[in-house]
């Protein structure tokens, strides 16, 4: 089973009071918070190193700044074999589909693949477009949200979160899953795993490295871009309701009476 697993570093949630916008490009200044494995690719890389198998490999792959090396190398740490950062100057302020433009070439690039993993959504982002742009892109079906994951006899089986409730999928590989916090619950990085990471290193890819024009990465291929940011004036005026919550609720339907017969 060779598995690709998509990873992207985000802010560290516990540090986003100090996240701002660039108010010239629009973009978030990450490099004043330090990067974290976005917490559900997390889930990504323990489900995919648990369906390896013997002879199989799991590949992380990234977009992101060089310094993602770090992120990349606590993946291999957790039990990935592979590591691949996408980096270069031409893709920086992508928006979803850029981004998963990059990830497809440079699956593309890798040759046969099983599965790709993805988290359902970054912590950062929060749109949930990445997998199925990229699935897309690679013309194979998508599973969404999931839960739980079997393969039985080549058919990928799984529970999927909807509005309603849980859906239960199945398809065909090679396929792309995105997957849910109750999936599992994602491994430390063991000592072992730290020292081969090491020893393996990260590969690099630029832009010229996967084939693709500058119009097809980072801003200028992003369909998708930020022009403006504020926060809309408070024009309401509020009142405390004071006493027992007995009294405050009665106040509070007088006052709804009234206005009612005032309008």
């Amino acid at each position: 089973m060779n598995i690709v697993v998509c990873m992207k570093p985000v802010p560290d949630p516990r540090r986003w009071g100090k996240l701002a916008l660039d108010p010239r490009t629009m973009l978030l200044r990450r490099a004043e918070v330090p990067a974290v494995i976005n917490p559900l690719d997390r889930n990504a890389i323990e489900q995919a190193v648990a369906l390896r198998g013997e002879t199989g490999t799991v590949t992380v792959i990234s977009m992101a700044p060089k310094e993602a090396e770090e992120q990349l190398a606590e993946a291999m740490a957790m039990g990935c074999d592979r590591a691949y950062l996408l980096s270069d100057a031409a893709f920086a302020g992508a928006d979803s589909l850029a981004t998963a433009r990059c990830l497809a070439a440079a699956i593309r690039r890798l040759g046969s693949v099983d599965l790709i993993f993805c988290g359902s959504y970054s912590a950062d982002g929060s749109t949930s477009q990445v997998g199925p742009q990229l699935a897309e892109l690679l013309d194979m079906p998508d599973l969404t949200h999931v839960t739980a994951l079997a393969i039985d006899g080549g058919m990928l089986r799984a529970r999927s979160v909807t509005e309603g409730g849980e859906t239960v999928l199945e398809c065909d590989l090679p396929a792309l899953v995105t997957f849910d916090k109750e999936v599992n619950v994602p491994r430390l990085p063991s000592m072992t795993g730290i020292m081969k990471a090491a020893a393996s290193g990260v590969t690099v890819w630029t832009a010229a490295d996967l084939g693709l024009p500058k119009d097809e990465v980072g801003l200028s291929g992003s369909p998708t871009q930020m022009l403006n940011i504020f926060t809309p004036p408070v024009a309401r005026k509020g009142e405390m309701l004071e006493g027992s919550p007995n009294q405050m609720a009665a106040a509070l339907v007088e006052r709804l009476k009234l206005r009612r017969h005032a309008s």
